[in-house]
């Protein structure tokens, strides 16, 4: 068993590092000064760096590497802040991902390429006003007609929601209740009777624009469907990377809080002495430190061990699960303590830690809540699934 990185791995890191530190510091403060996405040409040069390909085929120009080292690079962007992370978060962990895993060659061969040079974005419409958690719930239509699908519905929570060029859209097929009915259906933007609500005004996640989707007869070629009626099971292991993601953007987020309170600590002083010598504020960064490492090794066992079992590649509902939910719980506690020895300092605007504090506390709602992680995490010990609907 080996806790350290090889040297490939710690060049890859070094270089998001090295860019990330260098070219995004400013842009994030701007992303969540004006709640505006990661502009075109910057989208653009993180695909020229290869960033937005780390663990896509290589025959669609990706690099081909593996689940690990997309989630090495993904905590380099997430430490600068969510926004500037999202985009390598959807391409590396996300939506984009069920396409490479799911989509047909044709689907892969058109949206896979543009996505790895930084020229689309893929979001996801899962979420409903009337379906969040309970998924099967979904009451988006789906009707084939001829060489059509015919989509009608509405959706909630769409990160990328306006301004992505794809939405990997779950609906239900032919009236057929339950998950048995559900699949997914890639539909384009600028499709007719495609449209969106106003922009969601969030506590954290500025620069991550989100909004209502409505689809009113809205016809999609018969070759964007990812996954028809009955494969609802298969979508669902897709999100055994989606919750490493998430957990990863939660470390990221909760290892930048550390660095900046290490930072401060040392330099701030009272009493005459750097408020570090202090024996109140070192348990705190001791805290910190422990909770941010144990997050980072559950990613990590998740991640190394997806190649090795039989689950296509992608890490177990049971460590995918167990990572999730310490990282979501982890990355609020981490965060409060970090505002708190920042004092005044750290609920100020000024600096980027009220930020994370915010940014922070989503990641245990996303991807689904810190409950549905422990009701995975148990059903996995017990070898079965629970049923949540009344009886």
């Amino acid at each position: 068993m080996h806790f350290g990185l090889n040297d490939q791995q710690r060049g890859l890191q070094e270089a998001a590092r090295k860019f990330v530190r260098a070219e995004l510091p400013d842009l994030a403060r701007e992303l969540e000064r004006d709640d505006k996405p990661v502009p075109d040409d910057m989208l653009r040069r993180y695909g020229e760096l290869g960033f937005l390909g780390i663990n896509l085929p290589e025959q669609y120009g990706g690099m081909g590497l593996s689940h690990f080292d997309a989630l090495l690079v993904l905590e380099e962007f997430a430490q600068v802040s969510v926004a500037v992370a999202f985009p390598v978060f959807e391409a590396l962990t996300g939506p984009v991902r069920t396409i490479a895993q799911f989509g047909s060659d044709a689907l892969k061969a058109k949206i896979l390429p543009e996505v790895i040079r930084g020229e689309k974005i893929v979001a996801v419409a899962m979420s409903e006003p009337n379906a969040g958690t309970a998924l099967t719930d979904l009451t988006t239509t789906a009707t084939i007609d001829g060489d059509t699908i015919v989509l009608n519905g509405q959706k909630r929570w769409s990160s990328g929601a306006g301004h992505s060029h794809y939405y990997i859209t779950y609906c239900r097929f032919d009236g057929i209740e339950g998950a048995k009915g559900i699949g997914a259906v890639v539909v384009e933007k600028g499709a007719d009777g495609l449209s969106f609500g106003k922009p969601e005004e969030l506590m954290g996640f500025r620069g991550v624009p989100s909004a209502d989707i409505f689809l009113d007869d809205v016809r999609v070629p018969a070759r964007n469907l990812i996954i028809g009626a009955g494969g609802f099971g298969k979508l669902m292991t897709a999100f055994g990377l989606e919750r490493c993601g998430n957990a990863t953007m939660g470390l990221g987020v909760a290892a930048g809080a550390l660095e900046d309170a290490l930072a401060y600590t040392q330099e701030r002083e009272a009493f005459g002495k750097p408020i570090v010598d202090f024996q109140a504020v070192q348990m705190k960064l001791a805290e910190m430190a422990m909770q941010v490492d144990a997050a980072r090794l559950l990613i990590w066992r998740a991640a190394a061990n997806a190649g090795a079992q039989d689950n296509g590649g992608l890490p177990t509902v049971y460590e995918s699960s167990l990572a999730k939910c310490f990282s979501n719980e982890m990355v609020r506690d981490v965060t409060q303590l970090g505002v708190q020895v920042m004092g005044g300092y750290g609920y100020s605007k000024e600096y980027p830690m009220e930020q994370r504090l915010r940014d922070g506390f989503a990641w245990g709602i996303a991807g689904g809540t810190t409950d549905v992680q422990k009701s995975n995490i148990t059903a996995a010990m017990i070898g079965r699934r629970f049923n949540q609907r009344a009886k």
